[in-house]
């Protein structure tokens, strides 16, 4: 049993947060996070437990130069997923959104990730769900769910830790049987 790789993209810094906060309570099941900029593929795929966070940015896009960010990100790494075998990999998905200024394209984002790893061969666990956010419509929803974690700093940040905690229920058994 290894520990979970906790990979992410970032451009002001919030899903960095999240990120080491659950690599903070998941302590030794899980590896210090890494930002995907930083990262190689192998350094990814090396992981059988996977937790991987994107925000959105401008039109429901992965944060990356041609999104508007300051330095690559998601963008520039996820084609790297593309033809790589990634079955027998359990894979948790976490996202970071503004339900309110970007209510049209909620965490979009988070989907793409979801949709390559998916066509990796990756299992995904830890659907969340859409209740307890007002959206019009969002990508990351499937089967009336959320693909992964999803939050909002921005509206609902008071509601983080307890949805930290309340996903890594879900999640936890599935990464670290892994």
């Amino acid at each position: 049993m290894g520990k979970i790789g906790i990979f992410f993209g970032s451009d002001t810094g919030n899903t960095r947060r999240v990120a080491k906060q659950l690599a903070k309570k998941l302590g030794e099941d899980a590896d210090a996070p890494v930002d995907v900029k930083k990262a190689d593929i192998d350094d990814v795929l090396k992981y059988d437990a996977l937790i991987l966070g994107t925000p959105t940015l401008g039109d429901g896009e992965l944060p990356g130069l041609d999104s508007g960010a300051s330095e690559e990100s998601w963008l520039e790494f996820l084609p790297k997923f593309k033809g790589k075998d990634m079955s027998g990999k359990t894979v948790a998905l976490f996202g970071l959104g503004d339900q309110q200024g970007y209510g049209h394209e909620f965490v979009d984002a988070l989907r793409e990730i979801y949709d390559q790893v998916v066509e990796c061969g990756a299992r995904v666990v830890g659907a969340w769900p859409t209740d307890t956010y007002e959206f019009e419509k969002s990508k990351a929803v499937v089967d009336g769910k959320f693909v992964g974690l999803v939050i909002d700093h921005e509206n609902q940040s008071e509601m983080t830790d307890e949805r930290l905690d309340e996903w890594l229920e879900i999640v936890r058994p599935a990464l670290v049987g892994a």
